[in-house]
């Protein structure tokens, strides 16, 4: 790891030298200067992890340098130090930023327990800022077409505000993607995202998910300063709907009030009218994928590399007769379709290319011979290796490619389905 880079601005030569000398035996790059406006020069010209920077400075003062130091948006946590230090001069200094306030004369004990506190904050923060950016690449709307990028234009509106939200689509066509990118990219990026499936789930589990007040707490609780994400909330009983339209009404007017998104079926028909009207401010339409033909090559490779990752694999590559097929298709399963064929066909074909023939026989590919589809049997072992592997891909292909529910009917683990997809015919 990188030494971490220490600014001390202070007009005391001997305040300089021992915490120059402290420091550096701890390990840090240490930079010393006497003056705020030398200290503003310095996070000019280079990058600190923190700043030990006293309030009484001749010329520029210690707090004047502070408020600059914001204006200049300095990526350094800040420790005020003040061998006159009282409570409006540590208030004021909080206001502006600082982490903390030493007191003089230091002690070089509780001084390097402030700095290391102050370190370990920045490197959280860093840690949060990066994983809010991985978060926000993650579910950027893929697509070059024109209805992509209104959609990805309503979803920036939607993100900017922080009112509710209704997302309408059909099944399988990213509603919930698009429910995660506002979160990711609004002002509650930091806090929780909860998803509650309302359409999988009987009416009590519901009530008890969303209100419980008992251990483990209610989803709504469990959201707090972040967004509750209501999957099909039109398939919520209407007693349900009411309460949650209720409720909602009253957290409105709470301080850490949660930021609702739903989604339903086009239109939203089912729902009840005042959970309407509580969920209807912004209203998205989320396109079937047949309506962006013309993004189905971008969502392919996207889909293709991300489950390559997954799996620890290369992705393989699409040819241009795999493609035409691909975009005939009218994908009644949407996106979750697509996503799970090519997890199929990663693990399904041999070769580097998948080809049109590689295809399922609904998509347009070559279905095998019955004479070919064991060539040279071998020894009992390779053809029942061989029985064994065929098997297992006619149930995955019977249910549409979905890894889950083909495991489930062959009575495996999903892990166990990837390894016998994955194993050599040869047994």
């Amino acid at each position: 790891m990188a030494r971490e880079r220490i600014l001390v601005v202070d007009d005391e030569p001997g305040v300089r030298s021992a915490l120059e000398g402290v420091l550096t035996d701890e390990g840090y790059f240490v930079t010393t200067v006497a003056t705020g406006e030398a200290g503003l020069e310095a996070v000019g010209q280079g990058e600190f992890d923190a700043i030990l920077l006293d309030v009484w400075l001749p010329g520029l003062d210690g707090l004047e340098t502070l408020r600059r130091l914001g204006e200049q948006r300095a990526d350094a946590e800040v420790v005020m130090i003040s061998g006159h230090g009282n409570i409006e001069t540590a208030v004021r200094a909080t206001k502006l930023g600082a982490f903390d306030f030493v007191e003089k004369p230091l002690s070089l004990e509780k001084t390097l327990l402030v700095l290391r506190n102050a370190l370990r904050q920045r490197r959280l923060e860093r840690r949060n800022r990066a994983l809010l950016e991985q978060l926000s690449q993650r579910t950027a709307i893929t697509g070059a077409s024109a209805v992509a990028r209104g959609l990805g234009e309503a979803v920036a509106i939607a993100a900017a505000s922080d009112a509710p939200v209704l997302i309408c689509g059909e099944p399988g066509s990213g509603r919930e993607g698009v429910a995660r990118r506002i979160h990711a990219t609004g002002p509650r990026a930091a806090g929780p995202f909860v998803a509650v499936p309302c359409g999988a789930l009987d009416a009590p589990t519901v009530e008890s998910l969303l209100f419980s007040r008992e251990a483990p707490p209610g989803r709504i609780d469990l959201a707090g300063g972040g967004s509750l994400f209501l999957e099909d909330a039109d398939r919520l009983e209407p007693a349900v709907q009411l309460r949650l339209a209720s409720q909602f009404v009253a957290r409105s007017r709470e301080r850490e009030s949660v930021r609702l998104l739903a989604s339903s079926q086009p239109e939203g028909m089912a729902l009840e009218e005042p959970l309407r009207q509580r969920l209807d401010v912004i209203r998205i339409a989320v396109p079937a994928l047949r309506e962006r033909r013309e993004d189905l090559t971008m969502l392919a490779e996207k889909f293709m590399g991300d489950i390559a990752r997954e799996y620890g694999r290369a992705p393989k590559q699409l040819s241009s007769d795999c493609l035409v097929a691909l975009k005939s298709h009218d994908w009644p399963g949407n996106l979750v379709e697509l996503r799970n064929l090519m997890e199929r066909l990663l693990l399904f074909v041999s070769g580097d290319v998948v080809r049109r023939a590689d295809l399922p026989d609904r998509l347009g590919g070559a279905r095998p011979a019955a004479q070919d589809l064991y060539g040279d049997l071998g020894t009992l072992k390779q053809g029942l290796a061989r029985f064994q592997q065929h098997y297992v891909r006619r149930v995955l292909a019977e249910e549409n490619s979905d890894m889950d529910r083909a495991a489930e009917r062959l009575g495996l683990t999903r892990g166990r389905l990837a390894k016998l997809l994955d194993a050599p015919e040869s047994g």
